[in-house]
């Protein structure tokens, strides 16, 4: 499971070499902007790209029909899915 990145601070600190540093101020002036905001800007579409490929799923129409169908019309439970239902806790 992911950490969750707690951070009440507004200051992040990253130590970087000065190629790496010179590449990204370059990258800035080029997007007439300053580094803060260039860093900020693309990491915030990368994070958002990842918590998105995480967190949503993508079906055909003919998987997306196939999941209404089952959650509206749900299959019996077998006797794997019996003794497994069997096999849990009873608190939960």
């Amino acid at each position: 499971m992911p950490r969750a990145a707690i951070d009440d601070s507004k200051r992040m600190n990253l130590r970087i070499s000065s190629d790496v540093k010179a590449k990204l101020v370059r990258a800035a002036a080029l997007r007439n902007t300053d580094l803060t905001n260039f860093v900020t800007q693309t990491a915030l579409r990368e994070a958002e790209a990842v918590i998105e490929e995480a967190e949503v799923i993508r079906l055909s129409d003919r998987d997306y029909k196939r999941v209404l169908e089952l959650l509206e019309n749900p299959p019996r439970p077998n006797a794997r899915m019996r003794a497994a239902i069997a096999a849990l806790p009873s608190d939960l």
